[in-house]
């Protein structure tokens, strides 16, 4: 592209105000003319509108991050109930706060001024924090009672088989994900499940268990290699991230719509914070692709983002 040409593409930067009559959708739709984060975030918004849209597309979406303890469970049930996604990747953390919430240990505030906390004492009394959010210790407790009350047949099956049987073993009506994924046939992915304490508490008394990460791999290959067009959505990065797109990498069609809201940088060369132009290079995302990353707090733009798709879909 000449100079010119790129002086010709320019336009002036959209000022935008609040009045009364403005709705949340003008709103974010206001700041596709703006710059910076609020720029990448109205596209994201425009992005995940067109893949939900696009009735040829299956949604990947990987979830990465404490965002159960931060009060997200609400968020990402309604994502699911309302079709926002089709494949969730998850870390083993989520889904093990998942569970505790939905049996009812809940995770509590705490004050924004962590620096006066007593992580000592806090060990003393059996008290976990999470920055500014805290887990007792006998949500851990609940935890193992349910597991260990589980009565698995079948001990080689794939994660993803585990996790729909484990869903279908929680209380009806519940904001559980792992309930809803398994009530509405979503897969549920963890490739890195031995990670949590989820699955210490399996381990533990279900010695004979084998759950094969195997077949998932397999799985989600051949679900990304059918998928006549693929979309991501990555939240956080880390394995969730690398699970979805090393599938897409060895597919005829990468993907053609592409979102990730991280805080982490590029420059260390680590996967969460790599840009998803640089994911073009391997083949993981399209050529032609859609794409935005929004450099920010996940529980601040996921909620913005299904409200956004809640109100204009």
């Amino acid at each position: 592209m000449t100079n010119k040409e790129f002086k010709e593409r320019l336009k002036n930067v959209n000022q935008f105000r609040i009045t009364e009559n403005r709705d949340f959708t003008n709103l974010i739709n206001d700041l596709r003319d703006t710059g910076f984060n609020a720029k990448r975030l109205s596209l994201a918004c425009e992005i995940y509108k067109e893949m939900v849209e696009d009735k040829e597309c299956v949604k990947f979406f990987g979830l990465a991050g404490a965002l159960i303890p931060a009060g997200m469970q609400g968020i990402m049930h309604d994502f699911i109930r309302d079709g926002f996604l089709d494949v969730l990747v998850t870390t083993g953390a989520t889904l093990t706060h998942d569970i505790a919430e939905t049996l009812g240990y809940h995770h509590l505030q705490g004050e924004v001024k962590v620096d006066t906390v007593d992580d000592s004492r806090l060990h003393d009394e059996n008290m976990n924090r999470i920055y500014d959010v805290f887990l007792p210790n006998n949500a851990y407790e609940g935890i193992e009672d349910f597991i260990k009350d589980l009565r698995i047949t079948d001990t080689t099956m794939p994660v993803s088989d585990f996790l729909k049987f484990l869903g279908d073993q929680l209380p009806d009506n519940s904001p559980s994900i792992l309930k809803i994924c398994a009530s509405r046939d979503i897969p549920i992915f963890c490739p890195a499940f031995t990670d949590s304490g989820l699955a210490l508490q399996l381990g533990f008394h279900h010695q004979k268990i084998n759950l094969n990460h195997f077949k998932d791999m397999l799985k989600m290959v051949d679900l990304a290699w059918d998928a006549k067009r693929a979309g991501v959505c990555i939240i956080g990065g880390g394995v969730p991230k690398n699970f979805i797109m090393q599938s897409l990498q060895f597919c005829p069609n990468s993907a053609s719509y592409a979102i990730q809201i991280t805080m982490d940088r590029p420059e260390p060369g680590g996967l969460s914070g790599a840009t998803l132009q640089e994911a073009i290079s391997w083949g993981k995302v399209s050529q032609d692709a859609k794409y935005s990353t929004v450099i920010s707090d996940a529980t601040i733009i996921l909620p913005l983002v299904y409200w956004y798709l809640k109100k204009s879909i």
